[in-house]
């Protein structure tokens, strides 16, 4: 079988890439090894364990695909504020999204909702959808790729994209190398019941173990529900999984120093290696990594997805550009315009997040007193908190087409 273009992966940053890409007259086929229908959903199912923390900016996107309205009618819910505080000393800032004259800051969506709403959209387009399809062998023929799946077929195609999350087949099979490290770290995340409402607000604490976050989830019983996560050593991650459910909702409500009275229930909880990954090249001549398979980094301010969206406004940029002007999308040339724009954003994120994680994990004495004092100051400077909100919305920075407001396909 042939196509002008494989997906690998039909997660969230593959199936938006394909939904990107239906219209532009390629014959495009998404591979996945799940069942590529979306799963029914009732307001009363339980909370997802997995949920991000979706920006304007990748808001935009999903509305421009048509897929935003199969979220908000499942579950999504909006966050306004952010408390971040030291919980080892009294340094402590927080942001606004009336700050910048914004209604909210983001959305908190179950990663499930969201690969579904975009399941829908793919499932009355032209794209051409092969479940349960796992890639076991990859190498270049001619000028394509030839793929080799688990159960012996075989797919040709010129350009093909590698959207398979953190552990890519097809980085791996296809030789492209990267750079990654260990946190250390293991995040505990699960969904909890407090005794007070969240307030449409995220809470993140920094503790001497690793950074806690609630994050508020819009529930029918009211706004007492959120999703954890939680960073510890592998070690504590253990012991913690182990606690019967009153010993760890007492730990739990501990280590966010009772802001939202005790926590009363907590879901069933899971445990998830933290470790940084990075694709030293993003493309080769007629292959693209794109999110979790380019990068990876720390779930401290849970960018992950946002990257993986922008990545997809790039590429789709990108490809879309080379068509209209009767270049080869699988071209050197025309793949390169998108690691050049987004290599440079990402990385400045991970550094970012790995510099916040650096700082709050020190322990000397000196390091403690110069973050505390650090939060209070800029707290202190309204501008400067302005700036770092209009940062997370997406408004300070020219944004590729699809990730602007107003330009659904």
């Amino acid at each position: 079988m042939n196509a002008d273009l494989i997906i690998v992966g039909a997660g969230m940053v593959g199936s938006a890439l394909a939904l990107a890409l239906k219209d532009s007259g390629l014959d495009i086929l998404l591979l996945d090894g799940g069942t590529l229908k979306p799963a029914p959903f009732s307001a009363a199912d339980a909370f997802e364990p997995r949920v991000s923390a979706l920006s304007a900016a990748s808001q935009n996107l999903l509305d421009n695909l048509g897929a935003w309205d199969g979220i908000v009618v499942r579950r999504a819910s909006p966050y306004r504020d952010m408390q971040v505080w030291d919980g080892s000393g009294t340094g402590s800032i927080h942001f606004s999204a009336a700050s910048v004259q914004a209604e909210v800051l983001g959305h908190i969506v179950e990663n499930r909702i969201v690969q579904d709403a975009l399941l829908e959209q793919l499932q009355n387009s032209s794209v051409r959808l092969q479940p349960a399809a796992r890639l076991s062998m990859l190498r270049r023929s001619g000028n394509g790729w030839l793929l080799t799946l688990e159960d012996g077929s075989e797919l040709r195609t010129p350009l093909l994209i590698g959207a398979d999350g953190a552990n890519s087949s097809v980085r791996r099979l296809s030789g492209l190398a990267t750079r990654e490290w260990d946190y250390l770290h293991h995040a505990v995340v699960t969904s909890v019941r407090t005794g007070q409402p969240h307030l449409l607000t995220c809470w993140q604490r920094f503790t001497d173990e690793g950074p806690l976050a609630f994050l508020p989830l819009q529930h029918a019983d009211g706004a007492n529900w959120c999703s954890i996560v939680w960073s510890l050593p592998p070690e504590r991650a253990k012991q913690v999984l182990a606690l019967d459910d009153d010993a760890f909702n007492r730990q739990l409500t501990d280590a966010l120093e009772g802001r939202l009275g005790q926590v009363l229930h907590s879901d069933r909880r899971f445990s998830v290696p933290l470790r940084q990954r990075h694709a030293k090249r993003y493309t080769e001549q007629g292959i693209a990594l794109l999110g979790d398979a380019a990068h990876v980094i720390h779930p401290l301010a849970g960018q992950g997805v946002n990257l993986g969206f922008l990545d997809v406004a790039e590429l789709a940029a990108a490809l879309l550009g080379a068509l209209e002007r009767g270049e080869n999308p699988a071209s050197l040339q025309v793949l390169s315009r998108y690691e050049r724009k987004r290599m440079p954003q990402n990385l400045a994120m991970m550094a970012a997040m790995q510099g916040f994680q650096d700082l709050f994990q020190a322990d000397a004495l000196p390091l403690r007193w110069l973050r505390n004092a650090g939060l209070r100051q800029v707290d202190s400077m309204q501008e400067a908190k302005a700036m770092f909100v209009r940062q997370a919305l997406g408004l300070g920075m020219q944004l590729p087409p699809l990730a602007r407001q107003h330009q659904r396909l």
